[in-house]
């Protein structure tokens, strides 16, 4: 599978996660998807240790494509990971969220914070790229639109406030380190996590 939106975005975010982000890193990609992304940085970075997963049989298999067709020996194979099911043991340097806060309900954006922060070591980065409202207004009329839409799909998905999303990080120890303007009026969020 083929995303046009990873298409567009993937060079942007690589270059956000090269400028927050050691040489050598371990990085947890939830909900990753068609792989693209994992496939594109993995590639650029060859001391990261890219782990993507998603809990969508489809998008696994897209991953694994993706995976055998990249053949990279620092691209491992996808975990079926749900964010508000149990997470893989151990550490990573950079938790990895693309397109999920606003499609899916906001209880999985809170799982997403704590389980982060129990699975990140100390300075790592949980990284946050879609569309937000900042001060409680949306930044462009497309993601107004795309906000409607997305709740006529499912009430409990939608645009999110920024804020509210960092000020539920903090409680866990995260505080926001910068915000990049990104394609198509989203945003990239960096979130560091300290002792």
């Amino acid at each position: 599978m083929k995303s046009p939106a990873a298409a567009r975005n993937r060079q942007p975010i690589l270059e956000v996660l090269q400028a927050v982000l050691p040489e050598r890193a371990s990085i947890l990609e939830v909900a990753s998807g068609s792989g693209e992304h994992g496939v594109h940085c993995a590639s650029a970075m060859p001391g990261w240790e890219w782990q993507p997963s998603d809990p969508n049989a489809a998008a696994r298999a897209s991953i694994s494509a993706w995976c055998a067709h990249a053949g990279l020996d620092n691209l491992r194979e996808p975990l079926p990971l749900d964010v508000v099911g149990i997470w893989p043991s151990g550490r990573f340097d950079a938790v990895v969220a693309i397109n999920l806060v606003h499609i899916s309900p906001w209880e999985v954006t809170l799982a997403l914070l704590a389980q982060s922060a129990a699975h990140l070591n100390a300075g790592g980065v949980l990284y946050l790229y879609g569309p937000y409202r900042r001060d409680g207004r949306h930044t462009a009329e497309s993601n107004a639109a795309f906000d409607t839409d997305l709740r006529a799909r499912d009430s409990r998905w939608g645009v999110r406030d920024l804020e509210r999303v960092v000020a539920e990080a903090q409680p866990h120890g995260f505080l926001l380190e910068r915000i990049v303007e990104m394609p198509a009026n989203n945003l990239s969020v960096v979130l560091r996590l300290h002792a």
